[in-house]
């Protein structure tokens, strides 16, 4: 287990930088499948469809609450998410991560 974690830690990081991450990571993880990496990437990718859904959402609305309401939320998940890809833990995402891992479980 600790290899595995070891082995796709750097996919795992590299998926939470911003979508660009993800189809990196994604494309590092083809060759040896590595079940932490592909935790990672579905929390991340998840989080970057959150992202650009509320921000298409919220533009439309012109309160500055509203918007940093949206930055603060996803800036508390992405944080948490790095720092477990980080620490090597595979916690979802809180209120949002268990759904990520279900409705991305093709990807691997």
């Amino acid at each position: 287990m600790k290899d595995t974690i070891e082995e796709g830690k750097t996919a795992a990081i590299t998926s939470y930088i911003l979508i660009v991450g993800v189809f990196i990571a994604m494309s590092m993880n083809v060759e040896n499948k590595n079940s932490f990496a592909s935790f990672h990437i579905r929390q991340s990718l998840g989080l970057s469809i959150t992202f650009l859904s509320l921000g298409a959402i919220i533009s439309n609305f012109d309160s500055i609450m509203v918007s940093a309401s949206m930055w603060l939320f996803i800036s508390v998940l992405w944080s948490y998410g790095i720092f477990s890809a980080i620490s090597g833990n595979s916690k979802p995402l809180p209120i949002l991560g268990n759904l990520f891992q279900k409705v991305f479980k093709t990807i691997s």
